[in-house]
């Protein structure tokens, strides 16, 4: 007997109709003998219709109220799946997070999952069907939490962990994951299998298919991952540990987001600790600062800082600069119009060339490069947000991926 998480993301269970062909998939695996936890997202566009409920009351709605508000979307999606299942003659039963419980911890709207109690779910996975909402837990004070979006992944690999289950099956819309988007990219291809860094970097640079954090964890705890499509019988994308992996290919996909901004500091006095007073109060306000440059002026006293964060808190971030009183400096420049695109490959570590290969591409489309951000596996560009497109199909084409 094997025990089976089944994560269901939003289009999967995005009308009625979807529901009950997802109740069809869980009793098909049901039947072979499985053990079947299914997890579940919101119906497709319902946690931003909450959202926008939320703002018509106030721009500044009350963080804890908001994750009431926006848990109850799986709410619904779990209880409508039980009644499906029950409808096909099967023990089904939905759970709400504090009734299993789901503990948490960590502020509203970004906690995560700690424990839960497994034992009368494994109870009941003797001979029916648990359904638990993903996105959510309770704290220890009794609160309702929500763990950011694209929540449900980290649930669904959480529960695996703590109920030991064999393996996790994420199902979505696509058919696995692809070595760019396949919507904006047609001749993106599937990968057959990828390991958990790549997946977590490609997750952490734009790729929507998972969540970087489920992966994270997937990858500490050597939990299986397979993506799939609801919607296909197909086999999917197989994301395990870095041995079972073909190094043949240098490049194994190309990401992008579209939700960057650049800021620089200009005229910056040189002095040691001047870096740690500027991104400190940023860390403190859970700013996120991803690339960074320095260039020292030549005549060694004054230098400028080149930074990257997420464009939702340029504002916030800007602000906080002027107010920073630890650091001196002549002027602050800014540019909301810009995307990160990165190329990400276990093989990338043994191939010479993959530098040169990546920025001659760019240069051949006169595509201008503005920050640069590299590891073992990865290698990262600002660029013109107008270039991003262009950018993407040429690093697909010239690293053997269409």
């Amino acid at each position: 007997m094997v025990k089976k998480v089944l994560k269901f993301g939003g289009t999967s269970v995005g009308t009625v109709e979807r529901i009950q062909h997802v109740a069809k998939i869980i009793k098909k695996e049901h039947e072979k003998g499985n053990q079947i936890i299914a997890v579940l997202s919101a119906m497709s566009g319902k946690t931003n219709e909450l959202i926008d409920l939320s703002k018509k009351i106030t721009n500044n709605f009350n963080k804890r109220e908001l994750d009431v508000l926006l848990s109850t979307g799986e709410q619904v999606t779990c209880a409508l799946l039980a009644g499906a299942l029950i409808e096909l003659k099967l023990k089904a039963k939905s759970w709400m997070n504090w009734q299993i419980p789901i503990l948490t911890e960590g502020e509203h709207s970004n906690a995560r999952i700690v424990n839960m109690n497994v034992k009368k779910i494994n109870n009941f996975l003797q001979d029916g069907i648990a359904i638990i909402p993903g996105f959510q837990g309770i704290s220890k004070i009794g609160d309702v939490t929500t763990i950011g979006r694209g929540g449900s992944d980290a649930t669904a690999v959480a529960i695996a962990k703590l109920f030991e289950a064999d393996t996790c099956e994420i199902y979505t819309d696509v058919d696995g994951v692809f070595s760019t988007d396949p919507n904006k990219i047609p001749v993106a291809k599937k990968i057959e299998k990828i390991s958990y860094d790549e997946m977590l970097e490609l997750s952490s640079l734009g790729a929507k298919v998972m969540q970087s954090s489920a992966v994270q964890t997937a990858m500490m705890y050597n939990i299986p991952l397979e993506v799939r499509s609801t919607f296909t019988d197909r086999k999917g994308t197989k994301i395990f540990e870095q041995q079972n992996i073909d190094y043949s290919k240098s490049v194994t996909g190309v990401a992008y987001s579209k939700d960057d901004a650049k800021i620089t500091l200009l005229g910056v006095e040189d002095r040691p600790g001047v870096a740690a007073n500027v991104f400190e109060p940023l860390n403190k306000s859970q700013i996120n600062v991803d690339m960074v440059i320095q260039n020292i002026s030549s005549d060694q006293k004054t230098t400028d800082i080149t930074f990257t964060i997420k464009r939702e808190d340029l504002l916030k971030t800007k602000e906080i600069l002027k107010n920073n009183r630890r650091i001196n400096y002549k002027d602050i420049t800014q540019n909301d119009r810009v995307s990160k695109v990165s190329i990400v490959g276990a093989g990338m570590v043994s191939t010479p060339g993959i530098t040169y290969k990546m920025f001659r591409g760019l240069a051949d489309e006169n595509i201008n490069i503005l920050a640069i951000s590299t590891s073992e596996i990865k290698l990262s560009v600002i660029i013109d947000e107008e270039n991003t497109l262009n950018a993407v199909k040429k690093l697909h084409t010239i690293f053997d991926l269409d």
